[in-house]
This record gives C-alpha cells, sequence and structure tokens, in this order.
C-alpha cells in the first residue's frame, strides 16, 4: 500500500473560525465531500446545519468529530457501526454519572465553622470600606 502512511498523518490545524464550509471541512479531514454525507447519514452526532440555499456549515465540534471518525475507519480499520458504537460509548463514559444538580450539592456545602470565619473576614472588610 503505497498511501498507507498517508492515513498516519498527524491531525492537521482546525483554523480558529465558528463555522466551516463543506469544502473545507474535506480539506482538513482529507476525505471527499460526498464522503462527509454519507457519513453525516450514519454518524446521528454529526448533524451541520445547513442556511437557506443547502449549503452545509460545521462549528469546529463537528470538525473534531470527523477526523476522529476518519482515525477510526482509516487507522483503526473500524468498520461503520463499529465506529459508531465506539463514539457512543466514549460520549457515555465521558458524561457525570449523577445528574448535574447532584454533582453541585456539594459544592457550595462548607462546614459552619468556615461559614463563621468567612463572615468574620467579610465584616473586618466592609469595616475597612467605611
Amino acid at each position: 500500500m503505497a498511501d498507507a502512511g498517508v492515513n498516519r498523518q498527524e491531525a492537521p490545524e482546525i483554523p480558529d473560525k465558528l463555522y466551516f464550509r463543506i469544502g473545507e471541512v474535506s480539506r482538513l479531514v482529507g476525505v471527499k465531500p460526498y464522503v462527509l454525507r454519507y457519513w453525516e447519514t450514519e454518524f446521528p452526532s454529526l448533524a451541520p446545519k445547513k442556511s437557506g440555499t443547502g449549503q452545509r456549515s460545521y462549528r469546529r465540534r463537528e470538525v473534531e468529530l470527523l477526523l476522529e471518525i476518519k482515525r477510526l475507519l482509516y487507522e483503526k480499520r473500524y468498520t461503520i457501526e463499529g465506529a459508531r458504537r465506539y463514539l457512543e460509548n466514549a460520549g457515555k463514559s465521558q458524561r457525570p454519572r449523577s445528574s448535574p444538580k447532584e454533582a453541585q450539592g456539594d459544592l457550595f456545602a462548607a462546614p459552619a465553622a468556615d461559614l463563621a470565619e468567612i463572615r468574620k473576614e467579610l465584616a473586618a472588610i466592609l469595616e475597612l470600606m467605611k
């Protein structure tokens, strides 16, 4: 395989922009636009917005996801289904196990002694400001 080394290139630098057109994304990812459109049908988390004229606008997060999909398919040799499952499981493992409200519950729960000390310091600051 003459192009095996091409697949192992480092990920390209993604320009600091809000939106990318399909041609730009195609060049960044290194696949044809029709491949990107096909991947949109296979990966539910990949959903670029479309303008009134039907032009796709990809966000940076979607470009990063496309680079990861390419890596899984071309370098790791996953099937489409395998890459989809891998990405779904990766997303689940990154989510907190508890609800956000539960995770923040202890954030502001300071011991009473600490609160008393904080009140004293705030009162001293208030006196200095008078």
